[in-house]
C-alpha cells in the first residue's frame, strides 16, 4: 500500500472518530436537557426565621437541597435560624435545585460593666462605651451611698448580654425621711455595734456564730436583710457572727496592693473580694495612672479579689 493511501486511510478514520465524538456529545447533551426539562418545577418557600432542621423538612418534599454558605450576627433573627436565602422565596426552580442560606448567630454579645458605686452620669457613659443602653432608673433611700450613686444594676456586672441591651439601675435617693427605717451595714463590724443599734431601734436580732471563721471573735460575717433594706417594727434581723476562740491569727490582717498602669488617663477603680460569706467592696474611686492603691484586707481562705477599671474586669487574684 502506498504512503498516500495510508495517510488517506488515517485521515478517514480520524474524521469518523471525530464525528462519533461530536454525535456522542450532542446526544448526551440532548439527554441531559431532556432529563432536566422533564423535572417538575417548584416554588422556593420562604425559609427566613426557620431553623436549619425546619428548612430541610420544608425543602425535602419539594426535592430541593439546602446548603449553608455563611453566618452573620442579627438580633432580630433567632440564633441558628435562616437569615437570608438564594434563590429568594417565590422563585420558580426545577427539582434538584440547591437553596443557599446565611444563618443567624443572634445578637452580638458584650459583657455588662460594673457601675455600682458610680454617679448615674458616669454609669450611663460607661454603658454607652460598652455598647449598652440605660434602661429603667429607679430610686431607693440609702445609708451607704450618697444621693445619685448607683446602688444596684440588672444585668449584673460581667453578665453576657446582647449589644444595645438595656441595663436597669437603682440609684440612691439619699438618707430616708423621718418614719422610714433602713437596715444599717454591719458587715465586718463588731456585733456590739449591732447590739447597740438594736437596743435603740427596738429591732430584734437573731445571732448565730461560726466557730470555723478566721475573722476576729464577734465580727459580723453576714446579715439579713441586706444593708439599706426598709425595716418594719416586726422585722427580725439575722446575723452570722465569727465565733472564733482566742485571738485572730497573725495572717488574718493583710494589705491588698494594686498599682494602676502608667499610661492612659484617670480611671474609675473598683476592688471587690468574694468569699464564702458573699461579696464586699474594698475600694471604689477615681485614680490617676501609676497610682498605688493599698487597702486593708482580712484573709478568710478561699477568697477571690476582682479589680475593675472603668467597669471592666481587668484582673482576678486568689487569696
Amino acid at each position: 500500500m502506498s504512503t498516500q493511501s495510508t495517510e488517506a486511510r488515517t485521515i478517514e478514520i480520524a474524521a469518523v472518530a471525530a464525528a462519533l465524538l461530536i454525535f456522542a456529545y450532542f446526544s448526551l447533551n440532548w439527554a441531559m436537557e431532556g432529563l432536566i426539562h422533564s423535572r417538575r418545577t417548584q416554588t422556593v418557600p420562604d425559609l427566613k426565621g426557620r431553623s436549619i432542621a425546619a428548612a430541610l423538612d420544608q425543602l425535602a418534599p419539594l426535592s430541593l437541597g439546602l446548603r449553608k454558605t455563611g453566618v452573620e450576627f442579627d438580633a432580630s433573627v433567632p440564633i441558628s435560624s435562616v437569615l437570608r436565602q438564594d434563590p429568594l422565596a417565590g422563585t420558580v426552580v426545577r427539582e434538584g435545585k440547591t437553596v443557599r442560606v446565611i444563618v443567624s448567630q443572634g445578637g452580638q454579645t458584650v459583657l455588662a460593666p460594673a457601675v455600682v458605686g458610680l454617679p448615674l452620669r458616669n454609669a450611663e457613659m460607661m454603658l454607652r462605651q460598652s455598647q449598652l443602653s440605660l434602661g429603667e432608673v429607679s430610686e431607693s433611700y440609702s445609708l451607704k451611698q450618697e444621693k445619685g450613686m448607683v446602688l444596684s444594676q440588672d444585668p449584673k456586672a460581667e453578665a453576657s448580654v446582647e449589644r444595645d441591651a438595656l441595663v436597669n439601675l437603682v440609684v440612691s435617693g439619699g438618707a430616708p425621711p423621718g418614719g422610714v427605717s433602713l437596715m444599717p451595714d454591719f458587715l465586718r463590724k463588731n456585733v456590739d455595734e449591732a447590739d447597740a443599734w438594736s437596743a435603740g431601734s427596738g429591732i430584734k436580732l437573731d445571732v448565730k456564730t461560726d466557730a470555723t471563721s478566721l475573722f476576729p471573735h464577734g465580727t459580723v460575717l453576714t446579715q439579713t436583710p441586706a444593708a439599706d433594706s426598709v425595716l418594719s417594727p416586726d422585722t427580725r434581723v439575722q446575723l452570722l457572727v465569727s465565733g472564733r476562740k482566742g485571738a485572730a491569727p497573725t495572717v488574718a490582717a493583710k494589705t491588698f496592693k494594686y498599682e494602676l498602669p502608667q499610661s492612659g488617663s484617670e480611671s474609675q477603680v473598683r476592688i471587690v473580694v468574694t468569699d464564702k460569706y458573699g461579696e464586699r467592696e474594698l475600694f471604689n474611686g477615681v485614680r490617676k495612672p501609676g497610682t498605688k492603691i493599698e487597702v486593708p484586707l482580712q484573709e478568710t481562705g478561699g477568697a477571690r479579689v476582682k479589680i475593675y477599671m472603668n467597669g471592666i474586669l481587668v484582673e482576678e487574684r486568689d487569696l
